[in-house]
């Protein structure tokens, strides 16, 4: 039987293997950083606080929104060396449960889609793909995918309404860096410190606090490689037929499950993928 490896989740590591847009509480058992182990206020620049609240907000005030980003991802190889992959994403989010996230450049292309009932990731680079069903909303659908697939989603906590709570986590420093620009257009600069992960963060100026560039740093990686995301072509009322979230397999597509998530260490001769008889998942 012919066996087709397919990848759990939409981009190259974001994060050594994989992370989400914002990282999110270490989990137990690791090894905790160097530095307080919890979040001193007094170290958040109070500025930042409210431009991150304010942002987080707004986008969770939306219903619908869409928008683009220009992905680059570092890939560390031996001796710390880096090689820097490629890929463009797009993204359309109709609250409270349906999301679409796809990403296609050197290396990937995958799509995932969330149409309220069913989560399902396309790869298309073997033309397969695989599909779960999942809770009746946006956050109980990428929750169960992180944890009972292992599937983060390149930005998807964009259309959390969780969104602060996932980016304020644990914080060890916070500062407000200036207004800069973000390809002409006026942004408030602000860096945060977690400890493993150096995040900064680009977001507009004015009435419409959108995300305009993130910047994640694996400070403790060797190689401590960066993974940068450009946003651009926000649309905060997009026409989203329902059509948009669903999956239609192309032509000669087939169903195989997704990988087991391993409590314990992986037992040998596993495929990451089986395929199911009958093209069944």
């Amino acid at each position: 039987m012919r066996l087709r490896m397919m990848a759990t989740v939409l981009m190259c590591s974001l994060l050594l293997a994989v992370q989400p847009a914002f990282p999110q509480k270490a989990g137990k058992g690791k090894a905790a950083p160097a530095g307080p182990a919890l979040e001193d206020p007094a170290m958040v620049d109070p500025r930042a606080r409210e431009v991150l609240q304010q942002a987080c907000d707004f986008l969770k005030a939306q219903q619908q929104f869409s928008y683009k980003a220009e992905v680059n991802d570092d890939q560390v190889y031996h001796g710390g060396k880096r090689l820097q992959h490629s890929f463009d994403l797009e993204a359309q989010v109709q609250r409270p449960d349906k999301l679409r996230i796809a990403g296609a450049g050197d290396v990937i292309n995958k799509h995932f889609y969330f149409d309220g009932k069913t989560i399902t990731l396309y790869d298309g680079n073997h033309n397969v793909y695989a599909v779960r069903p999942a809770p009746g909303d946006i956050e109980g659908a990428l929750d169960k995918a992180h944890r009972e697939l292992g599937l983060t989603v390149a930005l998807s906590d964009l259309a959390s309404p969780a969104l602060y709570e996932h980016v304020s986590r644990d914080l060890h420093h916070g500062l407000y860096v200036g207004v800069h620009n973000v390809r002409g257009v006026p942004c408030h600069h602000l860096a945060f410190d977690r400890g493993r992960v150096h995040l900064q963060v680009w977001i507009e100026t004015g009435e419409k606090p959108l995300l305009r560039k993130v910047i994640l740093t694996q400070k403790l990686a060797e190689g401590s490689p960066q993974w940068t995301a450009t946003l651009t072509d926000w649309n905060l009322s997009p026409q989203l037929d329902a059509a948009v979230f669903s999956f239609v397999p192309p032509k000669g597509a087939e169903m195989i499950d997704f990988a087991p998530l391993r409590a314990t260490a992986p037992q040998k001769s596993k495929p990451a993928v089986r395929k199911k008889k009958g093209g069944q998942s």
